[in-house]
């Protein structure tokens, strides 16, 4: 929502104070569909050339985070640290016999089938799972450090994976201006084809091979590159809450007490999505 709110107070005060200025909006609405077409068809090229069909189809829902916002919101975060909690305690309380029966198919599991909303998450989902699974078949003989290096690994592969629209937006930004510069070389040498023409004319030639450049600076700096900054954004908040997973899972085999366990999830989150120490121990009692 922002993201849209921004793009047009960019264009409004970037046409307006032109306009305000004195300045003739008629022959850059005129030269614009033709530098849009160069800049925004080289454009596109480079990115078909750069990624593959996987990686387009990303950049392509990648749009959706920037304007929808994070996907995790504060309840998912409690959630989250509950169901790993609760995990750790049977896993402590009940063995790992008796967590294998939950491992093994979490749809039809009672314990996460209490959230619903986290079951969506295949990849959180996967993360506890699979770091519980080496759990049980380890039978309590892996080294904490090794159990947190794994997850670390694990979680750096996702997070790779899911910044790379966020590289090649970020790249695109980093292009354009260079792809502005090439339309008004185009339109120069259009220009120069037309040499003998009266000044009047030249002139608005001339007039159109900037815009060229213009486009290209203002959609690098204006538009692009801050959408590849709010894809990051949106990413980064997005990856808080698989790090408040491994904090209750590492936290809970170094044998630490419950409050102690949740404070170390808890305080590890964003102001936005961070839930009271008092409100997460009351969640966690309810369960």
């Amino acid at each position: 929502m922002f993201a849209i709110i921004g793009i047009i107070v960019l264009l409004v005060m970037v046409f307006g104070g032109f306009t305000l200025s004195g300045g003739a909006l008629g022959p850059v609405l005129v030269a614009m569909p033709f530098e849009m077409l160069i800049i925004g068809g080289a454009a596109i090229g480079a990115i078909v050339a750069g990624n593959s069909m996987d990686g387009l189809k990303a950049i392509g829902g990648a749009f959706g985070k920037i304007f929808k916002g994070p996907k995790h919101t504060k309840q998912d975060h409690i959630d989250a640290i509950a169901l790993t909690t609760q995990l750790m305690k049977t896993l402590k309380n009940e063995g790992p016999v008796a967590l294998e029966s939950h491992l093994e198919n979490p749809a039809d599991s009672t314990i996460f089938g209490a959230y619903p909303g986290l079951l969506k998450n295949t990849a959180l989902i996967g993360l506890i799972s699979d770091t519980l699974t080496l759990l049980v078949v380890s039978s309590g003989t892996l080294e904490t450090h090794a159990v947190e290096e794994v997850m670390d690994n694990a979680m750096k592969t996702h997070f790779h994976e899911l910044h790379e629209p966020q590289h090649a937006l970020q790249s695109l930004a980093d292009a354009l201006p260079a792809l502005g510069i090439v339309a008004a070389v185009l339109g120069v040498v259009k220009t120069m084809g037309s040499i003998n023409e009266p000044p009047e004319v030249l002139g608005k030639m001339i007039g159109a091979a900037l815009v060229g450049t213009f486009l290209g600076v203002l959609l690098a700096y204006g538009i692009v590159s801050p959408l590849a900054g709010r894809l990051k954004q949106v990413l980064e908040q997005d990856e808080m809450i698989f790090h408040a997973v491994k904090q209750v899972i590492i936290a809970s085999l170094y044998g630490h007490p419950q409050p102690l366990v949740v404070e170390s999830a808890r305080s590890g989150l964003g102001h936005a999505v961070r839930p009271g120490l008092t409100e997460l121990l009351d969640a966690l009692r309810g369960r």
